[in-house]
């Protein structure tokens, strides 16, 4: 449905995108952050929901910059060669790169990010960076990060099975940011993701229903 493109962030680093047109007149756009596993097939199906639902929706190769390509899938030796990639990570690159993908976005009118996993904590630092509208799904960074404040509107997810992030966390987040939207459901780690065997569709539903009204109140 969408297509490859590159986007020119500001050190200069060309960073490859998936980018999906709605079929009508955009309302506005959307950032899809990958988890760990690179702009997967289930990244971009993901993207193409939103894109269905009326928006132009980008999702950047986040981990370009030091796995080239990155389309992993969730088997468990997959899983363990894309956390061996963490300790990569340089957060103020992964800013530039949302920072593109934003700007991307803003040429179709406002725009928000989602993200999951991983990409979940991205969402929270892209509200707190940028203030953009930021929807994160199951982003243990969020809990563990040290503190900061959204510039704009955030909504949360989160599984109650999951062991990777500790409901107490969750609730010590939620006491430290009242104003945060935060919803949990009966599910592990992953539910939004048809290829794991975590997947909970009831949860996944509800929460993407939940996503979309909060764009649609915050982007358009």
């Amino acid at each position: 449905m969408g297509e490859m493109i590159t986007l020119k962030t500001s050190d200069g680093f060309a960073l490859p995108a998936y980018k999906v047109m709605p079929a009508g007149t955009p309302r506005g756009a959307i950032v899809v952050n990958m988890e760990i596993f690179g702009v997967n097939a289930h990244i971009k199906r993901d993207a193409d929901k939103f894109a269905k639902a009326g928006y132009v929706v980008i999702a950047p190769q986040f981990f370009e910059r030091f796995a080239p390509g990155l389309d992993s899938g969730y088997t468990p030796a997959e899983i363990e060669k894309c956390r061996a990639l963490i300790p990569k990570l340089n957060w103020e690159n992964t800013v530039k790169d949302l920072e593109a993908a934003l700007a991307e976005g803003r040429k179709y009118g406002k725009v928000g990010n989602v993200g999951y996993c991983w990409g979940g904590t991205v969402a929270w630092v892209c509200a707190t960076r940028f203030g953009a509208p930021s929807v994160g799904f199951y982003g243990g960074g969020v809990t563990s990060m040290p503190p900061a404040e959204p510039k704009g509107p955030v909504e949360l997810h989160f599984g109650a099975l999951d062991k990777m992030i500790p409901l107490d966390g969750v609730k010590k987040f939620q006491h430290a940011h009242p104003e945060v939207p935060i919803f949990i459901y009966d599910a592990d780690h992953g539910f939004n993701c048809d290829e794991r065997p975590s997947f909970n569709k009831k949860a996944a539903e509800i929460a993407l229903q939940r996503t979309l009204a909060f764009f649609a109140q915050h982007v358009g």
